[in-house]
């Protein structure tokens, strides 16, 4: 009788969480203000990245781009021909340089555009759809960061000639938001309006630098 002397590699049994395509996000070059911190999302079953406020992430592949929101925007921009797309997160509208990365608007939405252009997307074939705005701590609805921000990308979409076919914005729900750049499907939670410390602590940095809800439009889900 042959008794085996050693077990299987270690390697035929993958490592909980993680996957080839999970390997190989995590290993792309970086640049200046894009998303890094790649994950296996339990609940879509798919490989994701996670944006944070001031960054911003493309791709050709439907990877999960997740985000959380309370009156910052997160914009996402999809390429119907070139079936490529990206997110970003930015907290006030306008105002910082290059070394403040992301986080105000006009630089966010250029960093966006920009990387959408280099993998062969045009302005006249990307669409977008729009998410947070939320005023979701009481108190701060004087400062209007949620209605300003929302005001502000929506301008700036209407002049660079970028259609908006849908938006979750404004009203005072933080918001979780889901974005698949290959097939430009969007998602969006509105969650609870407790237990959001780490929100109000971004609300509270970007006041330091009473609308109707619209609906989401278009092929938005909730989840």
């Amino acid at each position: 009788m042959n008794i085996p002397t050693s077990r299987p590699a270690a390697a035929a049994r993958p490592v909980l969480g993680s996957t080839p395509r999970l390997e190989q996000l995590k290993n792309l070059p970086r640049r200046t203000g894009q998303a890094s911190f790649f994950f296996y999302d339990a609940h879509f079953r798919n490989e994701a990245v996670k944006v944070l406020p001031g960054e911003f992430f493309v791709f050709d592949e439907d990877i999960s781009i997740m985000t959380t929101l309370g009156s910052c925007i997160a914009a996402c921009l999809w390429d119907r021909e070139k079936r490529v797309g990206g997110m970003n997160h930015f907290m006030l509208p306008e105002g910082g340089s290059a070394t403040d990365g992301g986080r105000y608007g006009s630089y966010a939405m250029e960093l966006l555009i920009n990387e959408m252009i280099k993998r062969g997307a045009t302005r006249s074939t990307m669409e977008a759809k729009v998410f947070g705005g939320g005023a979701v701590i009481s108190g701060m609805n004087s400062l209007n960061v949620g209605e300003r921000n929302t005001s502000f990308v929506m301008d700036y979409l209407r002049t660079e000639r970028i259609t908006v076919v849908s938006k979750d914005v404004m009203d005072i729900y933080p918001r979780k938001v889901c974005f698949l750049p290959a097939s430009g499907k969007a998602m969006v939670k509105r969650l609870a309006s407790t237990n959001t410390e780490m929100l109000q602590a971004q609300e509270k940095a970007a006041s330091r630098a009473a609308a109707p809800v619209v609906s989401a439009g278009g092929s938005v889900d909730l989840f």
